[in-house]
C-alpha cells in the first residue's frame, strides 16, 4: 500500500485525471473500433479493398489534421485540442449509426480522422509538460496502461453488444469520448509553457521546416511508421478476415484485443523499466521484429487460438516498442516545438492505417487472403532493420540521456 501511495504522489494530480479520462474514453471507443470494418463491410457489401479504403480516407484526413494539431497545441493550448478532438470524435461515432452508403461512410470517416489528432497530440504534449524528462518513460507507460485497461473492457463487452446491436455499441463509444471531453473542460488546467524570448513557437524558423531538417528524428519516424503498418494490418483487418474466412464471430473475437490490453495492463510498467536499461533504438528494433513475426504468423492460423497467439506475439513487440518510441520522440523535441514534434510523430499511425489496410485489402483481392499477413510482416521486419541501421549511424542519439536532452532543449 505504501508503494502505491508513493507512486501516486510521484505524479501531479492532473496526470491522474488524464489517466482516468483515457481509461473511460478508450473503454467506450474500443467497444466499436475493432469491429468497424465488419460493420462497414456488412452494411455496404463491397470488396475488402473498397471497405478498407475507408480507413485510408480516415488516415489521410488525420495526416492533414496532424499538421494543424501541432500548432493548435503549441499556440492555442493543449486543453483546447483535447476538448475539440474528443467532442468531435464522439459526435461522429453517433453520426455513423444511420450511415448507409459508401459516400456517407467516407465523409464521416474522413471527418473523424480530422478530429482524432487534436486529442492525441495535445495529450502527449500535456504529459511531457507535466512530467520531468527522467520520469517520462514510466509516465507514458502508465498512460498506455490506462488506455489498455479501457481496451481490456471495451472489445469484450463491445463484441457481445455489437452482435446484438451496433447502434448501442456506437452510442457507448460516443459516450466515453464525450465524458472525457467534459472532464477536461471542467477540471484540466492548461499546461502550455511560456514562450522562450529567443525561441518562440511562432518563429517560422522554429516550425515544421525545422523538424523536417532534423534528419535523425525524421528517419526514426519513418522506421516507426513501417512497424505501425504491420500493426495496423492486424488491428484493422484481422477481425473481418477471421469472420469471413473462419467464422470467428465478434463476441469471441473480442477476447483477442482484450488479451492485448490485459498484457499491457499487467506487464507494461515492468517492461518499460527493463527497456530503459538498453539503447532505445535497439529496444525498438526488437519490438519491430516481434511485430513482424506476430503479423506474418496470422497466415498460418486457421481458428481462434491461432489468431490469439499472433496477437500475443504482436503485443510483446508493442510492450517494448511503443512507450520507448513515444519517450524517444518527446525527449528529442525542444520545449517550444513539443506539440509539433509530437504531431509529426503521430503521423506514423495515420500513414500506417492509410497504407496498411488498403494494401492488405489489395493483396487479399489479388493474391489471396494469406498474402495480407506476409505483406504486413515484411513491413515490420523492414522497420526493425531500419532502427538498427539508425543506431549504427547515429549511436550518440541513442546514448544521450533524457535529462541531458531536456537541458539542451
Amino acid at each position: 500500500m505504501e508503494n502505491l501511495r508513493a507512486a501516486y504522489k510521484s505524479y501531479p494530480s492532473q496526470f491522474w485525471l488524464l489517466f482516468l479520462g483515457m481509461l473511460i474514453s478508450f473503454a467506450g471507443s474500443s467497444m466499436i473500433w475493432p469491429y468497424l470494418m465488419i460493420y462497414a463491410s456488412e452494411k455496404l457489401t463491397l470488396p475488402m479493398a473498397a471497405v478498407a479504403s475507408l480507413m485510408t480516407l480516415n488516415a489521410a484526413a488525420g495526416l492533414g489534421a496532424s499538421f494543424v494539431a501541432g500548432p493548435v497545441a503549441d499556440r492555442i493550448g493543449r486543453k483546447v485540442g483535447l476538448i475539440v478532438g474528443l467532442a468531435g470524435s464522439g459526435l461522429l461515432y453517433l453520426a455513423l449509426i444511420p450511415a448507409e452508403t459508401y459516400l456517407v461512410f467516407a465523409a464521416l470517416m474522413a471527418a473523424r480522422g480530422a478530429f482524432e489528432p487534436l486529442y492525441r497530440v495535445s495529450a502527449d504534449a500535456m504529459v511531457a509538460d507535466l512530467i520531468p524528462a527522467g520520469q517520462r518513460a514510466e509516465a507514458y507507460a502508465l498512460t498506455r496502461l490506462a488506455k489498455n485497461l479501457g481496451i481490456a473492457i471495451g472489445p469484450a463487452v463491445g463484441g457481445v453488444v455489437a452482435t446484438a446491436s451496433y447502434s448501442v455499441a456506437f452510442s457507448a463509444a460516443a459516450g466515453g469520448l464525450l465524458f472525457f471531453g467534459a472532464l477536461t473542460w471542467l477540471f484540466v488546467r492548461e499546461t502550455l509553457p511560456a514562450a522562450h524570448p529567443q525561441q518562440s513557437a511562432d518563429d517560422p524558423g522554429r516550425g515544421y521546416a525545422h523538424i523536417l531538417r532534423d534528419r535523425p528524428f525524421m528517419v526514426f519516424v519513418l522506421a516507426f511508421t513501417l512497424t505501425q503498418i504491420s500493426a495496423a494490418v492486424i488491428w484493422v483487418l484481422m477481425g473481418v478476415y477471421a469472420k469471413q474466412n473462419y467464422g470467428v464471430l465478434e463476441n469471441r473475437f473480442g477476447l483477442i484485443p482484450m488479451t492485448n490490453a490485459l498484457m499491457v495492463v499487467t506487464l507494461q510498467v515492468y517492461i518499460t523499466r527493463l527497456s530503459k536499461r538498453h539503447p532505445p533504438l535497439k529496444v525498438m528494433a526488437f519490438g519491430g521484429l516481434l511485430y513482424a513475426v506476430g503479423t506474418a504468423s496470422v497466415a498460418l492460423s486457421t481458428g481462434f487460438w491461432g489468431f490469439w497467439a499472433s496477437m500475443v506475439v504482436l503485443t510483446w513487440g508493442e510492450l517494448f516498442l511503443v512507450p520507448t518510441a513515444t519517450t524517444f520522440a518527446a525527449n528529442l523535441a525542444p520545449m517550444d516545438l513539443r506539440g509539433r514534434y509530437m504531431s509529426i510523430f503521430s503521423l506514423s499511425w495515420g500513414v500506417a492505417t492509410g497504407i496498411g489496410p488498403v494494401g492488405g485489402g489489395y493483396l487479399n483481392d489479388t493474391l489471396g487472403p494469406r498474402a495480407i499477413w506476409y505483406g504486413g510482416g515484411l513491413m515490420g521486419f523492414l522497420g526493425a532493420v531500419w532502427f538498427l541501421l539508425q543506431f549504427r549511424r547515429h549511436p550518440e542519439s541513442a546514448a544521450v540521456s533524457a535529462i541531458e536532452q531536456e537541458r539542451t532543449a
